[in-house]
């Protein structure tokens, strides 16, 4: 079987087994994003390998044009005409737009365009089987809440995989007009200029972003963490989408970022663009990172964040 198969199936089955989480319980018939445009026949395509050689500046560029495409598409869009049809998906608050889908389309429909053989796996349904060993990751907006009330913060992800891991990361956030970029061993950008994480070493300077789940339950066990954290850091900061939090860690903005049952879309782009800017990524218990468990900070705090919120979770009482 084609190594792209197994990466799409692999992140399929993964985003089904954090169900409960944010974003990933609904899944629509595999291409339904694109109205059809998706790919030719899945089988045809998973049945006849096509390995094309993958550039990485050539993936950024194709990345970084249909992240502002899609992100200034919605952002304009929404101006003209305001937001028409929402729906939910996993929970009531978790909730999704036609511009969602209108942005999806829209990129699937550019990759495809100009690369036909590629794997991709989008929020909001697509779901291909590739042959070329290039994986993409879409988050067509990166925090519809944010969006859906006129607030800034949201922001458009794009990702490319191949076996070696994450090639190219963009995140456009259309509101302050920011693209954020990476590509693997280049380093991070900010509208074309080097970013580098904070160099704050003490726990209690530390300024701290992070997100919350849809379910009750969750929630409640993510403010009881919270409360706890609190008293020993500088501050908390929620801003509502991963990606952007991700992209501010990696500008120094914040020092540290946590959270919990994302999908893998809302952490492919924003992983890439932390680890290029200096920061140490991880999963809450220490092991490899995975989407369903994110820790990030800057090199000094990576550690002491994470003895802290292990000591919070065995012990609520417990204190640094």
């Amino acid at each position: 079987m084609p190594r792209g198969v197994r990466r799409a199936e692999g992140y399929r089955h993964a985003h089904r087994r954090a169900a409960g989480g944010r974003r990933h319980e609904h899944r629509r018939r595999p291409g339904a994003a694109s109205r059809g445009r998706v790919a030719p026949d899945r089988a045809a395509r998973a049945s006849e390998p096509q390995l094309v050689n993958a550039d990485d500046g050539e993936l950024l560029a194709l990345a970084t044009r249909l992240a502002l495409a899609a992100g200034k598409m919605v952002r304009d869009g929404r101006r003209e005409r305001g937001v028409a049809t929402v729906s939910t998906k996993s929970a009531a608050t978790d909730m999704v737009t036609e511009f969602d889908k209108a942005s999806e389309d829209l990129i699937v429909g550019g990759i495809l365009e100009a690369r036909a053989h590629d794997g991709i796996v989008g929020e909001e349904g697509t779901d291909t089987l590739g042959t070329s060993g290039v994986d993409w990751l879409i988050d067509p907006i990166d925090g519809t809440t944010n969006f859906l009330y006129g607030l800034p913060g949201w922001a458009v992800s794009i990702a490319a995989r191949t076996a070696e891991g994450t090639r190219v990361g963009v995140v456009y956030v259309p509101s302050n007009d920011e693209l954020f970029t990476a590509r693997a061993g280049h380093g991070a950008f900010l509208n074309g200029e080097p970013i580098h994480c904070s160099d704050t070493d003490d726990l209690a300077l530390a300024l701290v972003a992070t997100g919350f789940a849809y379910t009750v339950e969750r929630r409640a066990e993510q403010a009881r963490r919270v409360a706890e954290l609190l008293p020993r850091i500088r501050d908390v900061r929620r801003l509502g989408a991963a990606a952007p939090d991700l992209c501010n860690l990696a500008a120094g903005r914040v020092d540290v970022y946590f959270e919990q049952w994302l999908g893998p879309w809302d952490l492919a782009a924003g992983e890439l663009i932390a680890r290029e800017a200096g920061c140490l990524l991880g999963s809450l218990d220490g092991g490899p990172l995975h989407h369903s468990s994110v820790l990030a900070a800057t090199p000094s705090l990576f550690a002491p964040m994470r003895d802290l919120l292990a000591a919070i979770d065995r012990d609520p009482a417990a204190r640094a």
